[in-house]
């Protein structure tokens, strides 16, 4: 006649009177012993694969561990892996975040009189057209609206922008824009990477090449011969943006950038940065860095004594960043794949050195 473990014969765990959080666990490892000492119909709320797996002394290493013994290994490298992922977010978080700094905001004098709220409706089909067209597009200009109510609006995404983070940029916007400027009828907020203006037909505008805003570096540069090598690479901006509207580059340590609006013709263009280099000149001097925001047009310089750096791809340097995410993505991928290979090797020594005990006395 077969010998049942009882729950009698179990050794008690010393210690005060509070139940174990491995109460659960001895009653699971019991209903194991006895079906496998039986060998009668499992347990139906037990899968069939885990009956033959524990043998008496498994169970009692297993009843001798305590709240503190540590998570097996197996686990523990399972674990790290399920939450390596998340890191990817947050690496990427940083580009995105950089890219969503806002730069500056213009805002119209006149709000809409708008009574019967067609024109806040016209203005959020616009915003989410806008948003729609900006994952697969780098710049999108259309109107919106019907009579009097109609409004024309335009994104432009710098040119070295992958599209979903085109499309990151363009949707924080919106938002900005109802609570920097509220329901104006024009209105124009620009980030570090993309740039959203709206205005209701009929509004008078600025020039194409009107100075909207500039940033002057702080600093002063000394070294001789500074203003021949800005004039230079000022200069490659508009060569460069003569063929795709989009220039980024170095000249020996000054690093420069440039970019029109997207439906600009190559002449209006090279036009538009020539004003703009102009301004640049006039407005900032020998400052270490600027960048001139004309309406259609914005270009950039950054000097950087050292030399400009290789990756850099931008002013604020997030093209550095995202080649540097670049390197640890791929490198996290590598531990994943080290990491799983040494968990199944885990995984299938531990259950090799469980089958020994698969067999149980009489």
């Amino acid at each position: 006649m077969p010998r049942y473990l009882k729950r009698k014969a179990l050794p008690k765990k010393k210690g005060p009177n509070v139940k174990s959080p491995f109460h659960c666990k001895k009653v699971f490892v019991l209903s194991l012993i006895n079906t496998s000492r039986n060998h009668q119909k499992p347990n139906p709320i037990l899968p069939k694969k885990h009956l033959h797996v524990y043998s008496y002394s498994n169970i009692i290493q297993i009843l001798k561990m305590g709240p503190s013994q540590k998570i097996p290994r197996t686990f523990s490298i399972l674990f790290f892996l399920l939450f390596l992922p998340s890191l990817f977010p947050i690496l990427d978080s940083s580009s995105s975040n950089e890219l969503t700094n806002l730069v500056y905001k213009g805002c119209a004098n006149q709000n809409f009189q708008d009574p019967s709220g067609i024109y806040s409706q016209t203005l959020n089909t616009l915003f989410n057209t806008l948003i729609s067209q900006s994952s697969t597009n780098k710049f999108y200009k259309t109107t919106t609206g019907n009579g009097n109510s109609v409004i024309s609006g335009l994104f432009q995404c710098r040119g070295d922008l992958s599209n979903s983070n085109c499309n990151n940029c363009v949707k924080k916007i919106p938002n900005m824009s109802l609570k920097l400027c509220g329901q104006v009828i024009a209105a124009r907020i620009q980030l570090t990477g993309c740039y959203l203006r709206y205005e209701l037909v009929g509004f008078q505008s600025v020039g194409p090449t009107e100075l909207l805003f500039k940033i002057c570096g702080s600093g002063q540069v000394s070294e001789s011969g500074f203003g021949d090598k800005l004039d230079t690479a000022l200069g490659q901006i508009v060569k460069g943006v003569s063929s795709n509207g989009f220039y980024t580059g170095g000249y020996e340590s000054v690093y420069v950038l440039g970019q029109c609006e997207g439906d600009l013709s190559n002449g209006e263009c090279v036009n538009c940065v020539k004003n703009g280099v102009g301004k640049a000149k006039s407005e900032c001097g020998n400052s270490v860095s600027a960048q001139i925001y004309l309406q259609q047009c914005y270009i950039s310089y950054t000097y950087y004594p050292n030399g400009v750096p290789t990756k850099s791809l931008s002013p604020s340097g997030s093209g550095t960043r995202q080649s540097t995410q670049k390197l640890v993505a791929i490198i996290l991928g590598g531990l994943v794949g080290v990491g799983l290979g040494v968990a199944c090797l885990m995984f299938i020594r531990s259950a090799l050195k469980k089958k020994s005990y698969s067999k149980y006395g009489g």
